[in-house]
């Protein structure tokens, strides 16, 4: 049985299906493989204002639920712009909602020349931060807010905070955001004061509204993950999709007196972080088409008269830095996501931000890198360029067995066999030292493709970003002509169509990564000339020792 015809067969078919998905998302069509974003449709608010439909969770009895408040009052606010070193942020005062957040360190993926926006409210797209008060007719993120005067910018301060109030039946709710400098983690305290006759029982929520769309300029060739998420001690880190949130069957924590809400896009990551040992349910609601809340309910018990209570909760809105998302919250680190192999791929990281420590470069973090990798493998690689060395030697025999057997199968692959065994060959030599690599590659590729620190990270020369395509397709062309030599380094199969498919081989992959991050291009690359060198050493050894 040839083994090596199968896998080359598998791998041949599984590029061909990959290459017709990706033609299908670039042409609109559905992914076989990934979940579709929810198309977009005009169900954002125009900017500057709230959307006219909006998630308002309320209490039924004693346990809190999502519901709808549909047409309410749209108001008309004051928009507050605070700047500091890293972020500019729009609060409305309506609402005291974060409906535009600018992050002054991060350049826009369709639009270089502008930095990226995460929070905003224009016509083509929502993404708000929202909080308020129910259990009663008291203020939400649908109220009049005044905001206190002061300092609207960082300046030579480390910290500039904005303090909005709202009064409603007698209930006062104060929000004082804290911004500091060289952190997105805003500090979000509440403030409430019942200064009502009659004591109250209001609950505070803290929820991310966003719509369904996939980020601007993503790839249609590869994809990542654009919606909620949800992590409890007791549930760990649960993935939810905007699909199953609009069909009603999402699956999550929905109590804890832990953990956090999120919404997760490529390299992004908006977050609320209530305090820990507070008791909170969780919900997640359709709000509108194609608009989607995630939130929690944090219950503030009784506060009498004249009383007041204050909640403080963090929200997280940035980079997916695994140091800082370690270092904000428990678990938050696990937004960026390595799927099952996460338990490799850390490892891999937390090597290459050692090296990278180092050089100073993660173009050079990625070629040492795979430097390393290859001198790991160096065993498993040279058993299995041997092997191929071997099988190329046999193959005008294997030929000539084949045409003495053209009509009879079994005859063929009995005398396969007894070749095999006469030369010493296992058929499976050069398969198994690759299959057992594979998972060290997959676990690179996701960490390059989800790590933000090559975003806009220059290499040399013409790669001035690591997550973008080579402008000049440079490295796409090398790698064919690698994956081209190595093709010619192999032995030749001995059945023509088998042999006609290793040759277009070069040129499937090398289409394919015409469109992927040069950072994964470049790996590819040094690993393909390394294992050339060593394949190409073990060949010519094998030869003179039989001479």
């Amino acid at each position: 049985m040839d083994i090596k015809r199968t896998v080359l067969w598998v791998v041949f078919s599984f590029s061909l299906l990959l290459l017709w998905d990706g033609w299908n998302r670039h042409n609109g069509n559905p992914s076989m493989f990934f979940p579709t974003a929810t198309p977009v449709q005009p169900a954002a608010a125009a900017a500057g204002s709230a959307p006219a439909t909006t998630a308002v969770p309320q209490v039924a009895g004693a346990a809190p639920s999502a519901t709808e408040v549909a047409g309410a009052p749209v108001a008309k606010g004051e928009t507050i712009t605070i700047t500091t070193d890293v972020v500019k942020a729009d609060i409305d005062t309506v609402g005291g909602e974060l409906k535009r957040l600018e992050l002054l360190k991060h350049r826009d993926t369709v639009d270089p020349t502008k930095n990226l926006v995460l929070f905003d409210s224009g016509s083509g797209h929502t993404y708000l931060a929202e909080s308020g008060l129910i259990g009663g007719p008291f203020p939400n993120h649908k109220s009049i807010f005044t905001a206190r005067p002061g300092a609207r910018a960082l300046d030579n301060g480390n910290d500039v905070q904005l303090v909005l109030e709202s009064q409603e039946n007698g209930v006062k709710l104060t929000k004082t955001y804290t911004f500091k400098r060289s952190d997105y983690v805003i500090d979000l305290k509440h403030t409430i004061t019942n200064d009502s006759a009659a004591p109250i029982a209001p609950s505070l929520y803290l929820q991310l509204l966003r719509d369904g769309s996939k980020p601007g300029g993503e790839s249609h060739f590869y994809s990542t993950f654009t919606g909620p998420a949800v992590y409890t001690d007791a549930e760990k880190f649960q993935k939810l999709t905007f699909e199953k949130i609009e069909e009603g069957k999402e699956q999550h924590a929905n109590k804890a007196d832990n953990g956090w809400i999120a919404l997760v896009q490529h390299y992004f990551v908006s977050a609320f972080i209530p305090p820990a040992s507070a008791p909170r349910d969780i919900f997640t609601k359709k709000v509108a088409t194609n608009l989607y809340a995630v939130g929690t309910i944090l219950p503030l018990g009784t506060i009498a008269p004249g009383a007041s209570t204050t909640m403080d909760a963090k929200l997280y809105s940035g980079p997916q830095e695994s140091a800082v998302l370690e270092k904000t919250a428990p678990g938050l680190e696990l937004v960026k996501d390595y799927g099952w192999l996460t338990i490799i791929a850390k490892p891999i990281f937390w090597l290459m931000t050692h090296i990278h420590a180092l050089v100073g470069n993660w173009g050079w973090t990625i070629i040492l890198l795979t430097v390393l990798i290859k001198l790991v493998f160096f065993p498993l690689s040279a058993a299995s360029y041997r092997s191929m060395a071997k099988m190329k030697a046999v193959t005008p025999k294997m030929q000539a067995i084949r045409e003495r057997h053209k009509g009879d199968p079994q005859a063929m692959n009995k005398e396969m066999m007894t070749l095999y065994k006469t030369e010493k060959i296992n058929p499976l030599g050069g398969c198994l030292p690759i299959v057992i690599q594979i998972p060290v590659f997959i676990s690179l590729y996701w960490v390059l493709l989800a790590s933000v620190e090559m975003r806009n990270a220059p290499w040399l020369g013409w790669i001035h970003d690591l997550a973008a395509p080579d402008p000049f397709y440079i490295l796409p062309v090398i790698m064919a002509i690698s994956m081209f030599i190595q093709t010619k380094l192999n032995p030749t199969p001995p059945d023509p169509v088998q042999a006609k498919v290793m040759m277009f081989m070069p040129i499937v992959f090398s289409v394919m990564f015409f469109f992927f991050p040069s950072g994964l291009v470049l790996y590819w690359v040094v690993n393909n000339v390394l294992s050339i060198a060593q394949q190409w050493v073990i060949t010519k050894k094998m030869e003179a020792g039989k001479k």
